[in-house]
Parts: structure tokens; C-alpha cells; sequence
């Protein structure tokens, strides 16, 4: 790390959020983290030191994230890199999940992630730098089967982020999505991984891909604490990254959808192209 720099770290208190902070405490930055649960994350972190800033947050209420981030900026002077990593899985065909519980997953996937950045650009663009950091998912390139309104959220957190970072490029901001693949996580747990509560017989697919994914619980091949090197060390990067996939499952994944993408879209070409005026 070429400087101390302050980190606001959403998501902390277990998985990726939780290597991400420690990686960065040990390396002598400041590091703000929230989490929905302050005792939680305190005691995962387990550090008292003048540069630890832990904060309880509701990330869906603009009121709390703006406090936070000028906590954060009181305390350490700047806000530097914000790296929007809460979110949580939801598994269910569409049909199976309830408005209630489709609404909640981008509330909190999306519309969380929005109040972060909406409340946290004043700080960069006044100091005309800054990085932030979105986690989107594989899942948001090339979705698997059962997970659509998971994929959905993540689609989102791609397309917001393409479109922010040629907004405030001007300001001396950057931007980076970033599209992991499994990890070895808390991912697949019921505490970050919400399945529908009504599942429909004849999705028979859904409940075979659902299974599929659910076994691979501790047996994934992606490392977290090499994931979060490897978002750490971007930010040092004087050109980093707007799309950055991490593990080689979300490698291969993302190219498979780029050669299916460029095949359907070929075999149509002659349809899309009739519909415009004849010259």
C-alpha cells in the first residue's frame, strides 16, 4: 500500500467484507466498517486500535448512511475508497417469490448500495479523488438457473456502475463492479442466503440447481482472503479496473456468456437490421 488511505467497508462483519477489513488493518489503513450487528462485527474484527471505526448502520436509510460517512470523515479526515460489499442471495423462480421478498432483495442488493454512494460523493468529488468498489456477482453476467432475482439485483449493480464511472470520471473517481465466483464463504449459509418459502412442485430445475449450489457450502474453490488481496491491491493500480471478475469459475462463466451472447446476436443480425428506415 503506497499511502494511508480511509476505507469505508459495507458488509463487514463476516465473509469477503470481514478479510477485506482485516487485510487492511494490518496494513496500517483506516477502516471504517458497518454492519447490521456492531457487537458481531467488533468481536470478528477484534481490534481496538484508533484506526478501527466500527458503525451500526441501516443501509437502506439515507438518515443513517450519511452519519456514518461524516462519522467516517471526522474521525479520519477523508473517505477515500468505499467498497459496497452487504448484500445477500435469494433463490426462487420468480413465480415462488413474493413481492415482499423480491422488493427487500433490492432494497437491500441495490437501493442500499445507491444511498452509500449518493451520500458518499460529496466527500469525493470536494477532494476530486477517490475509488469506489461495487460487488456485483457472476451471477449479474451469467446467472444460473433458480436465482433470477438474485441475478437481477447483481445485472443492476453492474449496469448502475458502467454508467458512475464515465459520471465522475471528470471528478478524479473511479469505479470498479466486481464479479466474484464462489468462495469459500458464509455465502451459502441461511444467514446470507434466503430460499423461497413456497416452492412449486413442477420447478423441478430450480430445486436441482438450488441443491447443486447448496452443496457446494465449504467446498468452494474461490479463497476470500485472496479475493480481498486482490481488490486491495487494485486500488494502488494507477489504471485499475472497471469490470474485475474474481476466481477462474466466474472466469469461465463470463466467457461462455460472451461466446452465447455473440452467437445469438449473429444469428439474428439480418432480423435487427431490417428494422429501421430504408434509405
Amino acid at each position: 500500500m503506497d499511502s494511508q488511505k480511509t476505507w469505508f467497508v459495507t458488509g463487514a462483519s463476516k465473509g469477503l467484507g470481514l478479510s477485506l477489513v482485516k487485510q487492511l488493518l494490518e496494513a496500517g489503513q483506516n477502516v471504517a466498517a458497518t454492519s447490521r450487528n456492531i457487537e458481531e462485527l467488533t468481536k470478528a474484527v477484534n481490534s481496538s486500535g484508533d484506526s478501527f471505526l466500527p458503525i451500526s448502520v441501516d443501509l437502506a436509510n439515507e438518515k443513517s448512511v450519511a452519519d456514518a460517512l461524516e462519522k467516517t470523515n471526522a474521525q479520519f479526515g477523508s473517505i477515500d475508497v468505499v467498497i459496497n460489499n452487504a448484500g445477500y442471495g435469494i433463490g426462487g423462480s420468480i413465480e415462488e417469490l413474493t413481492d415482499e421478498e423480491t422488493r427487500l432483495s433490492f432494497d437491500v442488493n441495490v437501493f442500499a448500495m445507491l444511498n452509500v454512494i449518493r451520500k458518499a460523493l460529496p466527500y469525493l468529488r470536494k477532494q476530486k479523488s477517490g475509488h469506489i468498489i461495487n460487488i456485483s456477482s457472476i451471477a449479474g453476467i451469467a446467472p444460473g438457473t433458480g436465482w433470477s432475482i438474485y441475478a437481477a439485483t447483481k445485472y443492476a449493480v453492474i449496469g448502475l456502475s458502467e454508467v458512475l464511472a464515465d459520471d465522475v470520471k471528470s471528478f478524479g473517481i473511479k469505479v470498479t463492479v466486481v464479479a466474484p465466483g464462489a468462495f469459500r464463504t458464509s455465502f451459502l449459509t441461511p444467514e446470507s442466503l434466503v430460499m423461497t418459502s413456497n416452492p412449486i412442485e413442477e420447478y423441478q430445475a430450480v430445486r436441482d440447481s438450488h441443491a447443486k449450489y447448496l452443496n457446494m457450502d465449504g467446498n468452494q474453490a474461490g479463497d476470500p482472503e485472496k479475493a480481498a488481496a486482490a481488490m486491495i491491491q487494485i486500488v494502488s493500480e494507477q489504471n485499475p479496473p472497471l469490470y474485475l471478475l474474481l476466481g477462474k469459475d466466474a472466469y469461465e462463466r463470463a466467457f461462455k456468456k460472451m461466446e452465447v451472447l455473440t452467437q445469438e446476436y449473429e444469428k439474428w443480425e439480418d432480423l435487427t437490421k431490417s428494422t429501421g428506415f430504408e434509405a
